[in-house]
């Protein structure tokens, strides 16, 4: 009984306060009723005696609804059409923002279908709806500044879309709060990657609400606020809904003067919340809550506000955590106690602009725990969220603009004749430089570059020193991905796969289908087809083109080409005869690896994964490292593949790449996953989840075991603290690992998965760890005793001397030209007591 009651009360809580706006203008179109109620409040119809004087110039007509029933809203049972622009106005007392809501409910008459309308409608000459159409009951808000005794709403009929008519249900039209938006302070600007300071008044925009959010509570209805609002529940804009838990109160908030009011929110949003679902204060349950919302304008700027009430602490200053805005640090280190004044529970909401990157579809906010708390009480909240639309938003003109133009005019036209004339002093210096002047001699390769297979990073926008992609691919003009022309015709991709024909199917994924094929050379290839037409894949498409085309190792798969006509997006690689990884561990009838196998798996692996890291400057860090992710060829040989999602690493100054959690679950990187802080030390997590993969030969997350079994590397990592790693292996290694090998790599998996990314390794030293469990399990010199005596457990063995081991690297090109044997795979030389 009492869970029942407590939802009532949080739905009767608000209705006991009042606001009672100064312009207060309520109509119900094409009625001719004085009095229609509504919500408590009282509308008229505009076709009454009061309701016409709000009528303005044009053509119009009510129409009701042949359909409505008793039950139906009385606002909604008529409507009034415009067959020419027409208006409403309005006389203002009370200069300021104001609030608009429009209401539209289509439905059939013998004279119109109010579905097929198209329409425009405009405030004071501010546009708010461009050709518009309702197909159901629709209502649209917005707040619109109102700086003269007027407030003209126009309904113009599109006629550019074969639509002669517009219509509108009611129209609510009344004086916000004062204060709602407040200029002053300094509103945080939040754009792609960065953060700067919003340098307008927030009150001049005209806002069209797109998203209100009562966080962790129920549907509130106008009846629950005082301005009318309706807020929706948050749990289908989760990301993650396990990482919340919602917490609740049945006390009031706490209201405190500079703080929010009820109109800023009513209480039911303050009395609810989302926090982290922290289970037993486990340190490896630290992780930000996402929400993403769908925003539709592409580049549109937004003001976003966050509502706060700390329901959830018991003192005061305990609560630290931050704000995250698409990947972007807004707020660090929020305290809700200073900013409400030393009280808890008391209401506090925070001005974001947003200014959404052309092709992103979601406003991402997250909420995560600061290092400011104590690690057993990490925890962050939200009660509720709003995102409006920034309908008249204009950039700032540069300073001086229009008058210095034409001086800039000048300036251009001056500075283009004296660079013309440099370029052409410098071709003349060049030419007479160059005569006779002998070809140099090309310069040996340097060490480092010989003993890890590296090629020179061919650079976008130009360049002296041009190698060719592989045999028999010469440069060409340069692409929108770099200086190599890879562009393939769909007609040859046709031809090379049958016409896609599902037979030759060999995979497929998030992006599209994977598909074998032959090149008219013979090559086989493997064709990875997006979805037609589909722009989703769009970002992962060009990443993987930029990443690949600049790039070439023995162990990364190559890129042969890509196709982007009539809307396909089909990237074309390399074919790798075995497949992924995975199917080779469980899942499929494989023939089970051998130990040496796996062994020389994870080190071709980590020796791409390593060139991706330090091949260049930033390096690059893959994002996404997973047993599918490495594909075996016809000699085992692995190849790390799927760079969609792959990041350009940190700048030498820079420790970190602040972007959106991307990866695959039970192989991201929980540090990253709560910081939003990307380093190419995630990699090396998701590494090591693969190498307890490749031991124990299950998926790094199996839903269907018992609780504590269920990630495989918390798991693995709790029975290796138990000392008793050998009974969770693949039973098809009994007998094939040597002990010493074992303790090697399961150390190497286990530091890889250390909670904080400055404790773990670099791929480097993974991958010399590796080589020393290769030769550990493969060297037949040391006794088992000595080995363990030098690895610090026990007695005084003696090493014996140096083995020195084949290197594949030596002498290998990035290429992979290499023809020694797979099994040669050390790229140093080591001696059996290690580094």
């Amino acid at each position: 009984m009492a869970a029942r009651v407590f939802p009532l009360l949080l739905l009767l809580t608000t209705t006991s306060y009042a606001f009672t706006p100064h312009d207060n203008f309520l109509i119900s179109c094409g009625s001719d009723s004085t009095t229609e109620v509504v919500y408590n409040r009282h509308f008229v119809g505009d076709s009454s005696h009061k309701g016409s004087a709000y009528l303005s110039e044009g053509t119009s007509s009510s129409l009701t609804n042949p359909n409505s029933s008793p039950n139906s809203t009385v606002i909604y049972s008529t409507a009034r059409v415009f067959t020419s622009a027409s208006s409403y106005t309005f006389d203002i007392k009370n200069l300021g923002t104001h609030l608009v809501r429009l209401h539209f409910s289509p439905f059939a008459s013998p004279n119109y279908d109010l579905r097929n309308g198209k329409f425009g409608v405009s405030a004071n000459g501010i546009s708010l709806l461009t050709s518009f159409g309702a197909n159901v009951t629709v209502v649209k808000e917005f707040f619109v500044l109102v700086d003269r005794d007027e407030l003209e709403i126009v309904f113009t009929p599109d006629v550019d879309s074969g639509s002669n008519f517009a219509f509108v249900s009611a129209i609510e039209a009344f004086s916000a709060p004062r204060d709602f938006f407040i200029d002053s302070g300094g509103i945080a600007l939040i754009s792609p990657g960065e953060i700067s300071e919003f340098k307008q008044n927030v009150s001049n925009q005209a806002l069209e609400t797109v998203h209100r959010v009562n966080v962790g509570g129920l549907l509130l209805t106008p009846f629950n606020d005082t301005l009318w609002r309706s807020w929706i529940p948050d749990e289908d804009f989760l990301v993650i809904k396990s990482a919340a838990k919602v917490a609740r109160t049945s006390d009031p908030p706490n209201y405190q003067q500079g703080g929010a009011t009820r109109e800023v929110a009513p209480d039911n949003v303050y009395m609810t919340a989302q926090q982290m679902n922290v289970y037993n204060g486990s340190l490896a349950n630290h992780f930000n809550i996402t929400w993403d919302f769908p925003v539709s304008s592409e580049g549109a700027m937004h003001l976003v506000r966050l509502h706060f009430c700390d329901i959830v602490s018991v003192a005061l200053n305990t609560l630290y955590f931050n704000i995250y805005i698409n990947c972007v640090t807004a707020y660090k280190d929020v305290d809700l106690s200073v900013l409400s004044l030393h009280r808890l529970a008391s209401p506090y909401y925070i001005d974001f602009v947003v200014k959404n990157v052309r092709g992103s579809g979601v406003v991402r906010i997250s909420v995560g725990p600061s290092d400011l708390n104590n690690a057993m009480k990490k925890d962050a909240i939200l009660n509720g969220v709003e995102i409006m639309r920034m309908v008249n938003y204009a950039a700032p003109s540069p300073p001086g603009s229009k008058k210095d133009g034409k001086w800039i005019v000048l300036g251009c036209v001056v500075g283009g004749v004296f660079v013309l004339i440099l370029a052409v002093v410098a071709v003349l210096a060049i030419l007479r430089c160059g005569k006779g002047k002998p070809e140099p001699k090309p310069k040996p390769k340097t060490r480092r570059a010989e003993s890890t297979g590296w090629t020179s990073l061919r650079v976008f926008g130009g360049g002296s020193s041009l190698a060719a992609i592989s045999q028999g691919t010469v440069p060409a003009s340069a692409s929108p991905y770099g200086l190599y022309d890879l562009k393939l015709l769909f007609a040859d991709l046709q031809l090379a796969t049958d016409n896609f024909d599902k037979s030759l199917v060999v995979g497929s994924g998030g992006f599209g289908t994977v598909y074998k094929g032959v090149l008219k050379d013979s090559v086989k290839v493997a064709v990875k087809r997006g979805v037609p037409g589909s722009r989703q894949g769009l970002p992962e498409f060009h990443t993987e083109i930029t990443v690949l085309s600049k790039i070439r190792h023995r162990h990364l798969v190559s890129l042969v080409g890509y196709c982007e006509e009539q809307s396909e997006m089909i990237l074309v690689y390399e074919y790798m005869e075995k497949g992924p990884l995975r199917n080779h561990l469980y899942g499929s009838d494989s023939p089970p690896l051998s130990w040496k196998q796996r062994l020389e798996i994870c080190i071709g692996a980590a020796r791409g994964l390593h060139y991706l890291h330090t091949g260049s400057a930033q390096g690059i860090i893959h994002r996404d490292i997973k047993s599918t992710n490495i594909l075996l060829d016809e000699n085992c040989v692995a190849k790390v593949a799927d760079f969609g999602l792959s990041k350009s690493g940190p700048c030498l100054d820079e420790t970190h790449v602040s972007t959106g959690v991307k990866g695959s679950f039970g192989y991201l990187d929980p540090e990253y996953f709560r910081r939003q802080q990307l380093t190419d030390k995630s990699d090396v997590y998701s590494f090591g989840v693969v190498l307890f993969e490749v031991l124990c030969a299950r998926p790094a997350v199996d839903p269907l075991l018992n609780r504590e079994q269920v990630n495989l590397a918390e798991w693995a990592m709790e029975w290796h603290k138990k000392g008793v790693i050998n009974e969770i292996i693949d039973p098809h290694l009994s007998g094939q690992i040597k002990p010493s090998a074992l303790k090697k790599f399961v150390e190497t998996a286990e530091k890889c998965l250390a909670e904080y990314g400055v404790d773990r390794p670099t791929m480097g030293d993974v991958l010399w760890n590796l080589e020393h469990a290769y030769q550990l399990q493969t060297n037949d010199g040391p006794r088992e005793e000595e080995q363990r005596a030098m690895d610090g457990d026990s007695g005084d063995g003696e090493a014996e001397a140096p083995v020195v081991v084949p290197s594949r690297r030596a002498g290998a090109g990035g290429d992979g030209g290499s023809d020694m044997s797979t099994s040669h795979v050390f790229s140093q030389l080591v001696t059996n007591d290690g580094r």
